[in-house]
């Protein structure tokens, strides 16, 4: 059983870190010794994310990154290890969905545009590829690293919705598992996290409604909807040296959801 800080001497990038999972991964990583980048398109929030984590005695900085975009990447990477010399885990937490528009339930595929469907799979799969494209130079020099990519249970299952949100997800999970055998030679460890139905910013407008809400509770069999927290202990495993002998794997988090 590990005691005290489970990543000391790490640094660590997290997108998507301005709120819901990444923010509370971003959160757990430095309450574990990792010296934390903090990444996001929302600075207000990126940056309180940051400071949050200074004030209470954590190390973290906030950068600008919007994933879809390849110079973003390449200057992210450029500036984390200028500032921390190297980078041993990277959390992939970015997403959006494509929702109907009054905010409540999923689009069918007869509704999608073909914007919609590119804007998706943007954030959602081609983000990932920049990120773990550009983190492999460094993490080679540094001996291996530890790369984290959020998928979801519909990257496993499907739905009444959707299409896009589901099968960029499901990219994820097989572009992981190609990345984890292609660099499992440099000590590179790749896998994809799957999580259930959870509280965040996005899935707000779903959960707050009684309609919507209700059928997501009565498929988890834990009968509670996921915090932020749920997925970054999970994370935090993942990024640590506990998970040493793991990759191309995915680990669910989902309150049994998928289970049935």
């Amino acid at each position: 059983m590990t005691i005290g800080p489970r990543l000391p001497g790490k640094v660590a990038l997290v997108t998507g870190a301005a709120s819901g999972i990444g923010a509370a991964t971003a959160t757990a990583f430095a309450e574990h010794g990792a010296s934390v980048v903090v990444t996001d398109v929302n600075d207000n929030l990126g940056h309180t994310v940051a400071d949050r984590i200074t004030a209470a005695g954590g190390e973290a900085i906030y950068l600008r990154l919007d994933t879809t975009d390849e110079d973003h990447w390449i200057a992210a990477v450029a500036e984390t290890l200028v500032k921390y010399g190297q980078l041993d885990v990277l959390a992939n937490i970015a997403g959006v969905a494509e929702r109907r528009s009054d905010g409540k339930g999923l689009v069918k595929i007869e509704d999608a545009t073909v914007e919609s469907w590119n804007k998706v799979f943007a954030v959602n799969a081609t983000g990932v590829f920049l990120g773990v494209k550009h983190v492999i130079a460094p993490m080679r020099a540094g001996g291996g690293g530890s790369i984290i990519n959020i998928s979801s249970i519909y990257g496993i299952v499907g739905s009444g919705g959707g299409a896009a949100y589901h099968s960029s997800k499901g990219a994820v999970r097989t572009f992981s598992k190609s990345a984890a055998i292609q660099y499992a030679g440099d000590k590179i460890r790749v896998n994809s996290v799957h999580p259930g139905f959870v509280d965040t910013p996005m899935t707000a407008a779903t959960h707050e409604s009684p309609e919507n809400a209700a059928p997501r509770l009565a498929v988890t069999p834990l009968g509670r909807f996921g915090v932020p927290e749920d997925i970054a202990m999970g994370c935090l495993f993942l990024a640590s040296d506990e998970s040493a002998w793991m990759t191309g794997a995915e680990l669910v988090i989902d309150g049994g959801m998928v289970a049935q």
